[in-house]
């Protein structure tokens, strides 16, 4: 399974607000289904397998310019692991065992 961020930024478009072509983008990813997912406040991260992620990156990019936009740069990261599996949940908890602040605690 695959974790992959993507940031989709549309360029050329009438206003400085893309908060629109956001939405356009997690609406690919709703009516996918079967993927997971979370948005942060610059991109998105999705979960799954990566053939299937990647088919849906395409659709994301797409959306921007199916809503008017004139230039779309989209930024694409990918973490594929094989030896085991991998999660979004997984990755930040591995993180979490490892943070000690000096009460003791995360």
């Amino acid at each position: 399974m695959a974790v992959v961020e993507i940031t989709v930024i549309p360029l050329g478009t009438e206003s400085t607000s893309l908060s629109k072509y956001v939405a356009g983008c997690l609406q690919v990813l709703q009516q996918a289904g079967d993927i997971k997912y979370q948005l942060t406040p610059m991109g998105t991260v999705i979960e799954g397998e990566l053939t299937k992620v990647l088919e849906l990156v395409r659709q994301m990019h797409e959306q921007p310019f199916m809503a008017g936009a004139q230039r779309v740069n989209t930024i694409i990261r990918i973490d594929d692991r094989r030896d085991k599996q991998a999660t979004m949940e997984g990755k930040v908890r591995s993180v979490e065992a490892k943070l000690v602040t000096p009460g003791g605690t995360v």
